[in-house]
């Protein structure tokens, strides 16, 4: 298991999270009664969409050992190896607006997307 801190600055993150995501995420976590502690978002990417890959978050009551954690605001982020190679250096966000709101991946790897964003290539 792989911990990666960007507020200690232990070493440089391979995933961000903005205070808006975070924030929410952990929101999240408590109304569900998680402990925050050990709990945290697993982020994944699976096949599927019209693109060939979408992303997947769910809660996790703690990471498994071969994921890599990352700690943004309190919140900790799992990611499993496989999932990382895709998503290495994308931020997590979380817009509200009038027309949507949710969590969003910012993937500096995409070469293409779906046309609902739903889905990507890398």
């Amino acid at each position: 298991m792989s911990t990666e801190s960007a507020e200690r600055g232990e070493t440089r993150p391979r995933i961000e999270v903005t205070e808006a995501a975070a924030e929410r995420a952990l929101a999240l976590l408590a109304d569900e009664g998680h402990d925050d502690d050990v709990a945290g978002l697993r982020l994944f990417v699976q096949q599927g969409g019209c693109a060939g890959l979408s992303y997947g978050m769910r809660f996790d009551t703690e990471p498994e050992e071969d994921d890599t954690i990352y700690e943004h605001h309190d919140l900790r982020v799992f990611v499993d190896p496989a999932s990382l190679k895709y998503i290495e250096g994308s931020v997590l966000d979380y817009e509200s607006g009038l027309q949507a709101e949710g969590f969003h991946v910012e993937n500096p790897n995409v070469v293409s997307e779906c046309g609902c964003g739903e889905s990507f290539r890398t």
